[in-house]
C-alpha cells in the first residue's frame, strides 16, 4: 500500500503573509540596483506611462491617486531629466499627452536588467524544484493580479480627458 502525504492547501492569509515578506525582501534586493536619478514616485510614473502611452495628466493623476498639480510637478522633473515627452493633443490644444521618451525606455530597461541580475543571484542558490514552483506560482499570481487591475481600471472609468 502506498501512502501519500497530505498537504492541506495553504490559506490565502498565510500565503499573503509570506508574499508580503518576499515583496519586502525584493525591495531590499532591488534597492541594491539604484533607481537614481528617479525617485520611487517618478519611477511609478515611468511604469504607468510605459503601459498607458499617451495618457493625459488628469488620467495619470488618477492612476497615482494624486492631484494634477503634484503630478504635473513630477512630470516636470521627469521631462527635465529627459525621461518624459509632452505633446499637445491633436484633438484638443488644452490637453497635453504624456509619453515615455527613448531615454526613459532605456532607463527602465537598464533598471530591469540590474534588478534581474540581483534576483538571479538569489534564484541561482535555490534548488531547481523551488525555482519551478516559484515560477508556476508567480505566473498564476501575475495572471490574476493583472486581470484584477485591468477590471478595476475598466470599472473606475479611467478618464481620457
Amino acid at each position: 500500500m502506498t501512502v501519500t502525504s497530505f498537504h492541506p492547501r495553504p490559506e490565502p492569509d498565510e500565503v499573503a503573509r509570506v508574499t508580503s515578506t518576499a515583496a519586502e525582501l525584493l525591495e531590499v534586493l532591488w534597492g541594491r540596483a539604484s533607481t537614481a536619478p528617479a525617485s520611487a514616485s517618478q519611477l511609478r510614473v515611468l511604469f504607468i506611462l510605459e503601459h498607458h502611452e499617451g495618457i493625459n495628466l488628469r488620467t495619470l493623476a488618477d492612476h497615482l491617486a494624486s492631484t494634477p498639480p503634484s503630478t504635473s510637478r513630477l512630470c516636470d522633473r521627469l521631462q527635465a531629466a529627459g525621461f518624459v515627452d509632452r505633446e499637445v493633443s491633436r484633438t484638443d490644444r488644452r490637453e497635453v499627452r504624456l509619453y515615455l521618451s527613448g531615454l526613459g525606455r532605456a532607463f527602465l530597461s537598464d533598471l530591469r536588467a540590474r534588478r534581474e541580475e540581483a534576483l538571479g543571484e538569489v534564484l541561482a542558490q535555490m534548488p531547481a524544484a523551488g525555482r519551478n514552483a516559484l515560477l508556476s506560482g508567480l505566473e498564476s499570481f501575475c495572471a490574476v493580479a493583472s486581470a484584477q487591475i485591468h477590471d478595476l481600471d475598466e470599472s473606475s472609468g479611467s478618464r481620457t480627458a
